[in-house]
């Protein structure tokens, strides 16, 4: 009698695929649904800076086809960020069946965490971080210069801010992979705290606008978030 084998690496490429085709099919359904509202979603994007504007201020487009690209390229960033959940998903079905019980029990609530943490990031770039900085620009925009920003301008740089933000409100989770795994441990990020403060502040500084507004709203919730991953790294070395 043949001996029963296990899936063969035919098998897993021909799952990856399921599972790419899945995830790809369910971003292109939820792009398509977001297409007819593409310009909403632009109006709303653009609102942080609009009511920094004086009466009558607007947006413009430098490029013929701009009115139309822009707000293609946002509902397709508003497609993958939504999308995102069933993304994960389809990873995680993926590669589920080859883990640990205990490493599938501890994967779940990472990923969880980890896409919360983006939407949070995400959110607070939108209400807090934007408007500070669109009030402090046109506050030191020189007198007889009016700001008349492109609309592809404006995405790009909002996007960039959407990214920086939703990442780097990642950082609990990352403190807690960086634990598990064995190469630091909770004691030595308390004793690293000074450095990673300074650190923290750095790369506020290099990927924020170049105001000192959005670097310290981007800086002061991180290292927040750095106490906040020492806490939860204890509570799990302690498990």
């Amino acid at each position: 009698m043949a001996e029963a084998t296990g899936p063969t690496v035919f098998d897993h490429l021909l799952e990856l695929r399921s599972r790419l085709l899945r995830g790809v099919a369910g971003l292109l359904l939820v792009f398509v649904a977001l297409l007819p509202f593409a310009n909403r979603l632009y109006a709303w994007l653009a609102q942080p800076l609009l009511d920094k504007l004086p009466p009558g201020g607007q947006l413009i487009a430098v490029e013929v086809a701009s009115p139309f690209f822009a707000p293609l390229k946002l509902a397709f960033f508003v497609a993958v960020v939504v999308a995102m959940p069933w993304l994960l998903y389809q990873a995680w079905a993926f590669v589920a069946p080859g883990l640990y019980r205990r490493e599938r029990r501890l994967a779940l609530p990472l990923l969880a965490s980890a896409l919360a943490l983006f939407y949070a990031g995400c959110a607070f770039a939108y209400y807090v971080v934007l408007p500070a900085v669109f009030a402090f620009l046109y506050k030191v925009t020189p007198a007889g210069v009016a700001m008349m920003t492109d609309i592809n301008a404006y995405l790009d740089f909002v996007l960039v801010v959407f990214l920086a933000f939703g990442s780097s409100f990642e950082l609990p989770v990352a403190l807690v992979i960086l634990v598990l795994l064995g190469w630091v441990t909770p004691a030595q990020l308390r004793e690293w705290r000074g450095y990673a403060v300074v650190g923290i502040f750095i790369v506020a500084a290099v990927i924020t606008p170049p105001d000192v507004i959005s670097q310290l709203l981007l800086a002061v919730p991180m290292v927040a978030l750095y106490e906040v991953g020492i806490i939860a790294a204890s509570a799990l070395s302690r498990r």
